[in-house]
């Protein structure tokens, strides 16, 4: 969510959530995020709920696998990553690169501009 909100800028809206969220962000997400001068250290793990995944045009999953709700008619993307939890900010860099480079490729199919 923090590339997406960061790239996207007002051109798009997301939304977080998980089937099992936790109770804090991870710390060595936090610093490899901050790295490239994005804040998500005011982010809290908050689960799926209907009416989100109702009204998103693009459900991404990171492994939630059968946990997560799907509805007939929505376009679900699961990416398989490396659980940055308990990991090292050296660790966590590339699934953090990973990601960006994923979500750039999702702006450039939904037709949203990314910002620099």
């Amino acid at each position: 969510m923090g590339f997406f909100q960061h790239l996207a800028g007002d051109n798009a809206v997301a939304w977080s959530g998980g089937s099992e969220p936790g109770f804090e962000v991870n710390p060595s997400a936090i610093a490899a995020m901050s790295e490239r001068g994005i804040d998500i250290s005011r982010e809290f793990a908050k689960p799926w709920t209907d009416e989100v995944v109702r009204a998103a045009d693009v459900v991404v999953s990171m492994g939630c696998g059968d946990a997560c709700p799907v509805f007939p008619g929505k376009r679900y993307l699961d990416w398989t990553l490396d659980d940055p939890a308990g990991q090292s900010v050296d660790a966590v860099r590339p699934i953090r690169d990973d990601i960006e480079r994923r979500v750039r490729g999702l702006l450039d199919e939904l037709g949203v501009p990314a910002q620099h």
